[in-house]
């Protein structure tokens, strides 16, 4: 398989090149060059498949011959090594859970499954050491840490905004040690984010250190999201009602590895990109003008996104306008809106959902006004990484799970930064 940079004007590459470049040299995003839609009979017996041979059919096309079957199924086994349910909440509407992994939020996924792609192509040359750059607005920092820690070759360096990502998410970024390092940044998530991209733009930097991000923007970060939406159709009860995906949003990535699944004949009829305040996906789509803005400090801090990455590959995948707007719905919600609807999921079924959950739920009760089907909203985060949200909302407490006892004693150590040339300053000091 080859990629191609959305920019139009870089040379393609192999899965391989686009894994460790992460960005193509003229700055755009990789996208495959091909997408073939998958058997009918597979979708027919899917009950009968399970969570690897399902990524595994779904992800080959995607990696080719560069991971040789035997080694590509046990990447995928290793990376699937947790439960992903379905949970009923109410009639037609389904959670699916994606927060059971080691750092217990859906990034798990992506983060452990390129990790092992680097460890895989690390493995048998002298490869030259790479430093992982990231910049997270909650669990993106946290599900890289967990996946590349003690990876060979391998350096991570994650940016995060100072107050502006919840403790649990903090301790979970800053406790590992080993080859992972925090940098805490005096300003939002916009400010990591630009400070990252800066540093692959900067050619004297480039020339001294091998950068490649792992946020979605990297292929093997994004592609291995599409395995969440055959995992939730498998578990169907009812597969003849038109499906609807609602997927809290912040960068776009998530709900752009569905509609990936949908090119690869999933019948989802419809997604739905829920987001918070931060609304430039449904401003679009009402005025037809992409207009970026600064980030919005929310309690749904992961979506905390002033302009979407992927959002760019939705584009590509849909080709005009009016596909996109056929296939995809976007609202804002608020604060107050996104903690009434986690006091009424709890009432109405006892489940506690997190903020980002709840702004999932909201797409559908706002969608399933005027239109019916079967609605799934992806619960991508354990409420207990939203303690200060979720208790008081609530007013109860909720137990610490073993992934968090395990991280919430640990001394935190990160390394304040306010400016882009202290950034590069400590990247060239890294041996």
């Amino acid at each position: 398989m080859q990629y191609y940079s959305l920019n139009k004007k870089a040379p393609n590459v192999s899965f391989k090149d686009a894994v460790i470049k992460g960005l193509a040299p003229d700055k755009g995003l990789y996208f495959p060059e091909s997408i073939s839609p998958l058997p009918k009979g597979f979708f027919k017996h899917i009950e009968y498949f399970n969570n690897t041979e399902i990524a595994y059919e779904v992800i080959k096309q995607f990696i080719g011959e560069e991971i040789p079957e035997k080694e590509l199924k046990e990447i995928i086994e290793d990376t699937l090594s947790f439960d992903f349910p379905v949970v009923p909440i109410k009639k037609n509407i389904v959670t699916l859970e994606l927060f059971h992994g080691p750092t217990m939020a859906f990034k798990d996924v992506g983060a452990r499954f390129m990790a092992r792609c680097f460890g895989y192509f690390n493995k048998d040359e002298e490869a030259t050491k790479v430093t992982v750059l990231v910049a997270t607005s909650g669990d993106t920092g946290g599900a890289v840490a967990s996946g590349f820690l003690g990876v060979e070759g391998v350096d991570v360096v994650i940016l995060y905004p100072s107050g502006k990502v919840s403790n649990v998410q903090e301790k979970q970024l800053t406790t590992l040690g080993q080859n992972i390092k925090a940098l805490e940044v005096n300003g939002t998530f916009d400010d990591c984010q630009a400070m990252v991209k800066k540093a692959f733009l900067d050619e004297e930097l480039t020339s001294q250190r091998n950068l490649t991000s792992a946020n979605s923007i990297n292929v093997a970060r994004w592609l291995p999201q599409m395995f969440y939406f055959f995992f939730a159709f498998k578990q169907l009860k009812n597969k003849k009602k038109d499906l609807i995906f609602s997927v809290p949003s912040g960068n776009f990535g998530n709900i752009c590895a569905g509609i990936m699944a949908q090119q690869l004949g999933l019948p989802i009829k419809q997604f739905i990109a829920a987001t918070n305040a931060n609304d430039i996906v449904p401003n679009y789509l009402e005025t037809g003008v992409y207009t970026a803005k600064p980030s919005k400090q929310t309690i749904s801090n992961a979506m905390d996104v002033g302009d979407p990455s992927n959002f760019v590959r939705i584009q590509e995948i849909y080709g005009t306008d009016k596909e996109l707007k056929k296939h995809l719905t976007s609202y804002s919600f608020s604060d107050d809106e996104t903690r009434e609807a986690m006091k009424e999921i709890k009432k109405k079924s006892g489940y506690i959902a997190d903020p980002h959950g709840a702004v999932g739920y909201l797409g559908l009760k706002k969608y399933f006004k005027n239109n019916k089907g079967q609605g799934i909203f992806i619960e991508t985060a354990h409420p207990v990484k939203f303690l200060d949200v979720v208790e008081p909302v609530l007013n109860e407490s909720i137990e610490y799970p073993q992934q968090i006892k395990d991280v919430i004693d640990k001394e935190k150590v990160s390394i304040k930064i306010s400016t882009y040339q202290e950034l590069k300053d400590y990247l060239v000091t890294i041996k």
